[in-house]
């Protein structure tokens, strides 16, 4: 909508409602500063609305623009501070979608803070009515603002020192069921899968104080567990003992509590949300304690192809943060997860420079300036079965968790923990003889399985289970120029 002067466009500075184009908010000729924060949106205009001036609205209403012209513009360096839509491309095979690539002056940003961050690219824009969808799928986080973040509290070489583990992806398992046994039952299952041969035994992530089980109950009960296995073992161990609460008054109440007890780890979930995050991955720096992030509510928003944030967005707002771990997909289990797309995120995670990749859902380079790595944690209805797909797809820099395949083998517990540590043993072995994981792995966990009773129980039990699910975030491929 414009308001018209003697029948031509209006002037920058006529009053009314103006176009976002003509106000500057599409700039085609504009060269982005590597200081530039970058950002990729996939837009859906309503019927009858420019693209253009659909990536232009989105640039001015994730800046500095209102719905008309305000005379207080003059006051500041209008065109520094507008956000400027500086290429439109149709996405491929996507009738009425778009790729709109915008470039923020760094100004716009308070130094180190997610949440003014958010505020802005995500703030107001996501209901703007000219949008039938909105979704943020990529970002460029520009080294001068890199810099002014902590980052994880330790990072994956630091982890590794920590705990003394080299080599191998790290092993989990997350307690089942979720909800409802009590301290001590659950203090049980955690020594039974750490002795097993478990590095962790974890919380869910919506385990935190109930009344069938208290918070400090849990976490004697559990460090109790862990002591006794590593006592058993000789190995350290650790519980991601989960201190989200109400506050964080209170979380930092049950972190000191862990800490206290000897806890190499503490966990939060992602819908305490950023400060509070923030706030924990400074703690756990300040105290030695490695932090993990459970993605709880991660779905509502990052899972669909239109309208929402893509989660290598998100695994990039956590590693600026500052968590240890965090979910990150497993492409072979129950939960929603493209395999070129998890690349994306697990790249995102662990890589120092990240090259663009369009067929992985990475639109920008991204340096993160020896910013230490984030470890993906794989995790959701995965088994033994899978082992050597998992290490070939995700890496060694990961931790597999097994929940329902470790504590639902037929042997119990700590059979279900050690098929998964002699698996995971032998799977490796073969990647350092050179083995095709791919295409040998069956043959490696048969003759594994063969001299270990819990592993063949495990591949008998579970060796034919899969997910096989269409994914609904793929990517898109290499983006054309339409305009």
């Amino acid at each position: 909508m414009t308001h018209e002067h003697n029948g031509t466009e209006p002037r920058r500075w006529d009053p009314g409602v103006h176009s976002y184009a003509s106000m500057g908010y599409y700039a085609p000729d504009y060269e982005p500063k590597p200081t530039d924060v970058l950002a990729m949106f996939r837009i859906t205009p309503q019927p009858g609305v420019d693209p253009l001036e659909a990536a232009a609205a989105v640039a001015g209403e994730s800046s500095t623009a209102t719905w008309t012209v305000v005379w207080t513009d003059r006051l500041t360096a209008n065109s520094h501070y507008q956000a400027k839509a500086y290429r439109v491309d149709h996405v491929p095979g996507r009738a009425g979608e778009y790729f709109a690539y915008i470039a923020y002056d760094l100004d716009l940003f308070e130094e180190g803070s997610i949440a003014n961050l958010t505020s802005s690219i995500i703030g107001n824009v996501f209901g703007f009515k000219p949008l039938l969808a909105l979704r943020l799928e990529d970002m460029r986080i520009p080294v001068a603002y890199v810099k002014t973040f902590q980052g994880p509290a330790h990072g994956i070489v630091m982890e590794r020192e920590l705990l003394g583990k080299y080599g191998r992806p790290l092993l989990g398992a997350t307690i089942k069921p979720k909800l409802g046994l009590s301290a001590r039952n659950y203090g049980r299952v955690v020594y039974e899968g750490c002795r097993g041969g478990l590095d962790f035994t974890k919380d869910d992530e919506n385990i935190n104080s109930q009344p069938f089980m208290r918070w400090r109950d849990r976490f004697l009960y559990c460090m109790e567990g862990v002591n006794k296995a590593v006592a058993d073992t000789g190995e350290l161990k650790g519980h991601y003992l989960n201190v989200t609460a109400a506050t964080v008054e209170d979380m930092y109440e049950r972190a000191e509590f862990a800490k206290e007890l000897g806890s190499v780890i503490v966990m939060i979930d992602l819908t305490v949300g950023y400060s509070a995050m923030q706030s924990m991955a400074n703690w756990a720096r300040r105290n030695s304690v490695l932090l993990h992030l459970h993605r709880a509510g991660h779905g509502t928003y990052t899972r669909q192809k239109t309208h929402g944030v893509s989660f290598r967005v998100i695994a990039k707002w956590c590693r600026l943060i500052g968590v240890d771990h965090v979910h990150a997909g497993t492409i072979v289990g129950k939960l929603e997860g493209d395999p070129a797309t998890t690349k994306g995120f697990y790249d995102a995670l662990r890589l120092d420079h990240v090259p663009t990749n369009p067929a992985n859902g990475i639109y920008f380079d991204q340096d993160w300036a020896s910013l230490p790595g984030v470890m993906p944690v794989a995790s959701g209805g995965i088994h033994a079965g899978q082992m050597h797909q998992l290490v070939d797809l995700l890496g060694e820099d990961t931790i597999l968790q097994f929940g329902g395949g470790t504590i639902g083998h037929p042997m119990g517990i700590a059979a279900g923990a050690e098929a998964n540590r002699v698996a995971l043993d032998a799977v490796v072995k073969g990647r350092n003889e050179g083995l095709d994981l791919i295409k040998e792995g069956p043959d490696i966990l048969r003759r594994a399985a063969a001299i270990n009773r819990p592993l063949e129980v495990a591949l008998a039990t579970w060796g034919d289970v899969t997910f096989d699910y269409a994914s609904t975030d793929a990517p898109d491929g290499v983006p054309t120029p339409s305009r």
